[in-house]
């Protein structure tokens, strides 16, 4: 009978789902990378099948002149490269992120599949961008939508941090944990996409005749923005232990003075 008690335990154990378990990390990359993958060669696959001129369209339209025949194609390609860099610099930011995880669990992986389900719209969002005419109602919906898939991408990233930090000593290396030398660069980094991605989302609804000036300009500016985020990050972390140690000294120096004072003028 203990027999049997301590075997319907265990079967109990093997079967119960718990959010906290470890998962293989390398999994958990592995597929990721093949879904970024992927979808980046789906953005190529896209603009060569639509936006390639015929060879007689070429000849007889543009004089022969190749050049003339894709600068009519110049905001699908645009919206292309666009793409490409947003998805590229998701995947950069997440490889950082799994490169400070010690350990994924299967909250973090379930996370991320959301993250992944995003990222796979970008190649629809890229379409929906560069086949409506410039300035016209459905090409701001679709800028809005690309706004939309970009932040929730990103925002799962962020939660995947967020959840690593929870259980930190277990998930984390000791220089991602809270307090740590990468800490706040590393949640700054993840919090660049979704803020810029929902304020661009806002400024399309407010200024919708400039709505895509808007949002080629938030693919342009993000690439930069990273770069500039690492330098002020580092100077802010330099100027504020400058401050503490500026701080520091001046306490040991009062306590050198206190201590070569004698009794009588330490009452005083």
């Amino acid at each position: 009978g203990q027999r049997g008690e301590e075997e319907e335990h265990h079967s109990l154990e093997t079967f119960t789902f718990y959010l906290s378990e470890p998962l293989s990390k390398e999994r958990v990359e592995a597929f990721s990378d093949g879904v970024y993958a992927i979808v980046a060669t789906l953005l190529i696959l896209d603009i060569c099948e639509d936006n390639v001129p015929d060879p007689r369209e070429v000849e007889e339209k543009f004089h022969g002149s190749l050049l003339e025949a894709l600068s009519e194609y110049g905001p699908n390609y645009l919206a292309y490269f666009g793409s490409f860099v947003t998805i590229g610099l998701l995947w950069f930011v997440h490889h950082s992120l799994f490169l400070y995880v010690t350990k994924a669990t299967r909250l973090m992986g379930l996370l991320n599949i959301l993250s992944l389900a995003f990222i796979g719209g970008l190649p629809l969002a890229y379409q929906l961008t560069s086949e409506f005419a410039e300035k016209s109602h459905n090409e701001i919906e679709a800028i809005q939508v690309s706004c939309v898939t970009t932040f929730f991408a990103s925002i799962f990233q962020f939660a995947i941090w967020t959840t690593a930090l929870l259980n930190e000593e277990e998930t984390l290396h000791a220089f991602a944990r809270y307090g740590g030398k990468e800490h706040a660069f590393m949640f700054a980094k993840l919090a660049l996409y979704p803020c810029v991605s929902l304020g661009a989302f806002f400024l399309t609804c407010l200024l919708s005749e400039f709505s895509t000036a808007i949002f080629h300009l938030m693919q342009i500016v993000i690439p930069f923005a990273f770069l500039a985020l690492r330098i002020f990050v580092r100077i802010s972390l330099t100027a504020i232990k400058s401050v503490m140690s500026l701080s520091r000294q001046k306490v040991v120096l009062l306590e050198e003075e206190e201590a070569c004072l004698s009794p009588n003028e330490t009452l005083s």
